[in-house]
C-alpha cells in the first residue's frame, strides 16, 4: 500500500462526508473515483493528498511518497515566465544541478591560469556533477517538456508566452504537464479532461496508461474512464463502495447489487410485516406472550436493510417548441473568419435542417465556439447567413452568465425563460442540473460560477426555441447529470449544435458530425462512433505507402492512362449503371436495417420483454443480428460508392 485511509470518519462543517471507511491504494492502480455532484469526491482527494485532516481514524502514506494533485485551485497560479519555464519547475533537482555547473564553470574559469590543488578539486567537482547530471537524464529535460506541451496542445510558438497571457484552461494544462513531468507516485486528478481537446484527451489517455504510479480520477467523462482505471470506488451515502473494473463494468454490477438489495429490503419488509402481525396478534395472551415477546426482540436487534433509492429518475418533461421551423435552419455561404494571420474559415458552406443534431468537434484552436458565434450572430464574419422559416434559436455559452439577474432566486430565473412551465416541472429540471429542495430558493448572486453556468444552461434547455446553439454544455455536471441532460436533448423536438469534447456524450445526443479542417466545415451524416471508424479507414488510406521507391508510380497511376484515351463505350456505361444500381440498393438496405434496428431497440424497453428473460434474450439476440448487418451493409456501401467514383474517374 502507497497511501490510504483506516476507519477514517471526515465532517465538512455540520456535513458528513465519510463514515468509518477504509481504503487502500497500491501501487500502480488507477482508480477511478465517482459519485454525485455534491458528496464529496474533490474533498476526499484532498484528504488523500494530506490538505484536510480526518475527525477520525488515519490517512496513511508510504514513507517518501510523492504526490501529485491538479485541481481547480490551482488557477490562483499566475507569473510571467514562460510555459516552457513553468513546466520544467517540474525538474526541480536538475534545474539546481544545472546552476551549480554553471557556478563550477565559471570558478573553473577563474581559475584556469592557475594549476594549484584550488583548481583540481573544482575539475573533479565538476566532473562528479557531470556524471550525476547524466544518471538524471538532465539534458534531455528540455525536449521531455516540450514533448509533453505539444502533447496536450501547445504549438511550438506558444512555448515561449508568458504564463498569464493563456486562459484559465490553458493554464490548466500547463500545470498537468508540469505534474506528468514530476512522475510523483501517486497522481490524484480532478476532471483533468475539463479543458482538454479530443486530440489532447486522446494524447493523455496513451500516456496515462503506461503511468508507471498510482492515479485516482475524479472525471464525468464516462469514455476516459472506461479506458483508464481498472477499479472504480464509489462515494455513496458517505460510505466507499468498491469494483473491480472499469465504468462499463460498476454500471452493471451496480445494477445487480441494487437489484439484490431491492430484494433483501422487500423480503426483510415481508418478514417485519410478518413479526408484527404476531406479535399484535398474541401478545395479549397469556400462552403466547412470551414468545411475542421474543419475537419483539428480534425485531428490536433486526439489522435494518435500506431501502434503494431511485438513482437515475426520468426526466418526466417534454420539451416542446412553440413553432415547426421550415425544412433549412440556416445556410452558411463563403463564410471567411481569421483573427490575424490565424485561418478559422475560407469560404466555407454548410447547411443545418430540422432534426440535425449536430456536435462539432476538433482540436482547441480551430474555431468551434467561434462557428457558433457566427450562426448565433455574436461574431463578425465575411460572407452570408440566412435564416430559415420560423427558426427560434437560443445560445448556451459562458458568457450567458452575464445576462442572468442577480437579484432573482434560482427558480425566480427558471420562470423568466418562458417555458410556460409550473413550478413542479421547473423544480423536476433543476434536480437533474444539482438543484434540490431549498437550493432552487438561492439568490442567483450566492452561487458560484459552475452553479450559474448550470442556471444557464437549464434555461436554454426550457425554452421553447427550436433551434438550441449549445457551448460546453457538460462542463460544470456529474456523469449522473450529464446523463440527464443526454436524456433531455433526446426528447427535445427541435434541432441543435454543440460543441463538447464528452465522447460518450455527443455520442448519445448527436445524429450528424460537423469537423473544421483546412478552413472548411467537414459534414458527416451519422452518429459519433460511425464517424470515428470512417476517420480510422480514411487515415489509413492516406497512409504513403511503406517502401516505395521516388520515382515508382503508383499502380492506379500506371494502369489509368489505357483507360483515359478511350470514349466510353457500351460495355463500360453498363458497368457504370450496374454498380449505380449495387449503391442505389445497398442504400434502400441501410435505411430498412435502421427501421428494424430502431423497432427492435424499443421493443427491448418494453416491460413484458424486460421483465421475461427468454423474450428479452430473444429480441436482444434480432438487435445484434440486425445491429451487424446494419454495419456491413454501411461497409459494403462504402466500398461500393469508391468503385463508383473510382469507375466514374477513369471515364472522365
Amino acid at each position: 500500500m502507497i497511501a490510504g485511509l483506516q476507519n477514517v470518519r471526515f465532517e465538512f462543517g455540520a456535513r458528513t462526508i465519510l463514515e468509518e471507511s477504509t481504503w487502500h491504494i497500491q501501487p500502480n492502480e488507477h482508480i477511478g473515483l465517482i459519485g454525485y455532484n455534491g458528496t464529496g469526491k474533490s474533498t476526499l482527494l484532498k484528504l488523500l493528498a494530506g490538505e484536510y485532516s480526518p475527525t477520525s481514524g488515519t490517512v496513511e502514506r508510504s514513507r517518501n511518497i510523492s504526490i501529485g494533485y491538479l485541481h481547480q485551485d490551482l488557477l490562483s497560479f499566475d507569473t510571467g515566465d514562460s510555459i516552457l519555464k513553468v513546466a520544467m519547475g517540474a525538474f526541480e533537482k536538475v534545474l539546481a544541478l544545472e546552476k551549480e555547473l554553471e557556478d563550477l564553470a565559471h570558478a573553473l574559469e577563474a581559475e584556469n591560469h592557475q594549476n594549484g590543488e584550488a583548481a583540481e578539486e573544482l575539475l573533479i567537482k565538476y566532473s562528479d556533477k557531470l556524471h550525476e547530471m547524466d544518471l538524471l537524464d538532465g539534458y534531455a529535460i528540455h525536449h521531455k517538456t516540450e514533448e509533453v506541451l505539444q502533447g496536450l496542445g501547445f504549438s511550438t510558438m506558444d512555448l515561449q508566452r508568458p504564463f498569464r497571457e493563456f486562459s484559465g484552461g490553458w493554464r490548466m494544462r500547463v500545470l498537468l504537464a508540469k505534474m506528468i513531468l514530476q512522475k510523483p507516485d501517486l497522481l490524484l486528478l480532478d476532471e483533468p479532461t475539463n479543458h482538454l481537446d479530443l486530440p489532447s484527451i486522446e494524447w493523455l489517455e496513451k500516456y496515462l496508461q503506461h503511468y508507471a504510479g498510482s492515479v485516482v480520477i475524479v472525471s464525468h467523462d464516462k469514455f476516459f474512464l472506461d479506458r483508464m482505471v481498472t477499479e472504480i470506488v464509489e462515494l455513496y451515502q458517505q460510505n466507499l463502495h468498491f469494483y473491480n473494473g472499469n465504468y462499463s463494468f460498476y454500471e452493471k454490477e451496480k445494477e445487480m447489487r441494487i437489484s439484490l438489495q431491492q430484494r433483501a429490503f422487500e423480503n426483510q419488509q415481508d418478514y417485519i410485516r410478518q413479526q408484527e402481525k404476531f406479535i399484535e396478534r398474541f401478545r395479549a395472551k397469556a400462552t403466547k406472550a412470551a414468545a411475542a415477546q421474543s419475537a419483539m426482540k428480534r425485531l428490536e436487534k433486526l439489522d435494518r436493510i435500506e431501502n434503494v433509492e431511485l438513482e437515475r429518475p426520468d426526466i418526466g418533461i417534454q420539451f416542446r417548441i412553440d413553432k415547426i421551423p421550415g425544412k433549412v435552419l440556416i445556410e452558411l455561404k463563403d463564410i471567411s473568419k481569421h483573427f490575424g494571420d490565424i485561418e478559422i474559415l475560407t469560404n466555407a458552406g454548410a447547411e443545418i435542417d430540422r432534426g440535425d443534431k449536430i456536435a462539432l468537434i476538433g482540436a482547441n484552436g480551430k474555431g468551434k465556439s467561434t462557428v457558433l458565434r457566427i450562426i448565433a450572430g455574436t461574431e463578425s464574419f465575411s460572407g452570408t447567413r440566412n435564416w430559415g422559416h420560423n427558426v427560434e434559436e437560443s445560445f448556451y455559452a459562458q458568457h450567458q452568465l452575464e445576462s442572468l439577474n442577480i437579484n432573482n432566486t434560482v427558480l425566480e430565473e427558471m420562470k423568466m425563460c418562458g417555458s410556460q412551465k409550473n413550478e413542479l416541472e421547473l423544480r423536476t429540471l433543476l434536480g437533474c442540473f444539482l438543484f434540490s429542495g431549498d437550493d432552487v430558493e438561492k439568490k442567483i448572486r450566492v452561487l458560484s460560477g459552475g452553479e450559474k453556468a448550470r442556471v444557464a444552461l437549464a434555461k436554454t434547455i426550457a425554452g421553447k426555441a427550436n433551434f438550441l446553439l449549445l457551448d460546453e454544455p457538460t462542463n460544470h455536471l456529474d456523469i449522473h447529470s450529464c446523463e440527464l441532460l443526454a436524456e433531455a436533448l433526446n426528447k427535445y423536438e427541435g434541432s441543435y449544435i454543440l460543441v463538447s469534447h464528452d465522447r460518450y456524450f455527443i455520442s448519445k445526443t448527436a445524429n450528424k458530425i460537423w469537423e473544421i479542417d483546412n478552413g472548411k466545415i467537414k459534414e458527416f451524416k451519422g452518429p459519433y462512433e460511425e464517424w470515428v471508424e470512417w476517420n480510422k479507414r480514411m487515415n489509413a488510406q492516406m497512409k504513403p505507402t511503406a517502401g516505395k521507391q521516388k520515382n515508382e508510380k503508383p499502380e492506379a497511376e500506371t494502369s489509368k492512362p489505357q483507360v483515359v484515351q478511350h470514349p466510353i463505350n457500351k460495355d463500360v456505361k453498363k458497368l457504370l449503371q450496374k454498380q449505380q444500381r449495387i449503391v442505389d440498393q445497398l442504400d434502400e438496405k441501410i435505411r430498412l436495417l435502421k427501421e428494424e434496428c430502431s423497432k427492435l431497440e424499443l421493443r427491448l424497453t418494453e416491460p413484458e420483454v424486460y421483465a421475461d428473460k427468454k423474450k428479452f434474450v430473444e429480441a436482444e439476440s434480432a438487435y445484434k443480428k440486425s445491429d451487424l448487418a446494419l454495419s456491413e451493409a454501411r461497409i459494403a456501401y462504402d466500398t461500393a460508392l469508391e468503385n463508383l467514383i473510382a469507375l466514374e474517374e477513369t471515364q472522365s
